[in-house]
């Protein structure tokens, strides 16, 4: 398959960001929904497509989103669309509370918790012991992957992977978010987390895990702020910095010993071109696909009125190469 390459308007990286959100067709999907208990209590909402039976040997693919994303996101009814036609089997993990319904502790998710994928994974490999496994994380959901083929190594249920525009230095990303149109992504992602967080102050007695107040949401303006008063708090760290201290995943790509795919666009609004890993971070089971244009989760190629989903297409041909 030839490299990303875009041309004319779709080398603006908004555009290649925006695009499918405001412009591709809703498909949907008819999906099977496998609800999972979780060690501690709380669940997770799966949503397969194409679900095997246990003692067929389809390939799966199994799907992370990004930061509140969904079986909704346009990237993620794209790559199930693709793997079907492949003859694949697709299920994407809704994170804690991202499947439309609240989870039920306090805690809910974040860039390096891959304790649940973890659990989630070692059960497809138990109901589909015949089946190989595939990951894809995109973003947030990428970070979440590499972090945990790193902790797994050549021990995991996994026999290819892939990561597309991940922020392998959140502290960067959560800076770069802060400045110029970037802003707007932001802010559209903190209206839902925010509400999210409102619901908690609700649903649990807060006051015993962290010292914001209900009345305080509104001031939180930026990712650092929710992450310093929430997200670190609440899932052990001492605050923004050393969460994404601890969870930036470029640390953790020369541990990596499955066959793992990097795709990544230097023009990524979410963050800078500095934190790209460099040859000599990269294990020898990873490869980087650098693109000069492609935005963030976005690498459309074609034109507007005629756009070509070539991140999709390349997911799943590099899947293919291990069948």
């Amino acid at each position: 398959m030839k490299s990303f390459n875009s041309k004319g308007l779709l080398k603006n990286k908004h555009i290649q960001t925006l695009y499918s959100s405001f412009f591709r067709k809703y498909s949907n999907l008819q999906m099977e929904i496998e609800t999972f208990t979780l060690s501690d209590g709380d669940f997770l909402d799966c949503y397969w497509y194409n679900k095997p039976d246990s003692k067929d040997s389809t390939p799966i693919v199994v799907l992370f989103h990004g930061l509140e994303g969904s079986y909704k996101s346009p990237y993620i009814q794209g790559v199930m669309k693709e793997a079907y036609k492949e003859g694949f089997s697709s299920v994407i993990m809704h994170f804690r509370g991202c499947s439309h319904r609240e989870n039920n502790l306090v805690r809910a998710y974040h860039s390096g918790a891959t304790e649940d994928a973890h659990e989630w994974l070692k059960l497809i490999h138990f109901n589909h012991p015949f089946s190989k496994v595939f990951c894809a994380g995109y973003s947030m959901g990428g970070n979440m992957l590499l972090k945990l083929l790193a902790e797994q190594k050549n021990n995991s249920y996994i026999t290819a992977s892939v990561a597309t525009s991940v922020p392998y230095i959140l502290n960067i990303s959560s800076k770069t978010m802060e400045k110029g149109f970037a802003k707007f992504y932001q802010n559209h992602l903190l209206k839902s987390l925010k509400e999210n967080l409102h619901k908690k102050f609700v649903k649990h007695d807060m006051s015993l895990h962290i010292k914001l107040k209900k009345e305080e949401i509104p001031n939180i303006k930026t990712f650092w702020d929710l992450d310093d008063a929430y997200t670190a708090p609440v899932h052990g760290f001492k605050s923004a910095q050393d969460y994404y201290d601890k969870c930036s995943s470029r640390q953790f790509l020369k541990d990596i010993e499955v066959p793992t795919l990097l795709i990544q666009a230097i023009d990524d609004p979410f963050m800078t071109s500095e934190v790209i890993p460099t040859a000599n971070e990269l294990s020898k089971s990873t490869q980087l696909e650098l693109s000069k244009n492609g935005g963030h989760v976005g690498f459309i190629s074609g034109s507007l009125f005629k756009p070509e989903y070539w991140l999709e297409k390349r997911i799943v041909e590099y899947f293919k190469e291990f069948l």
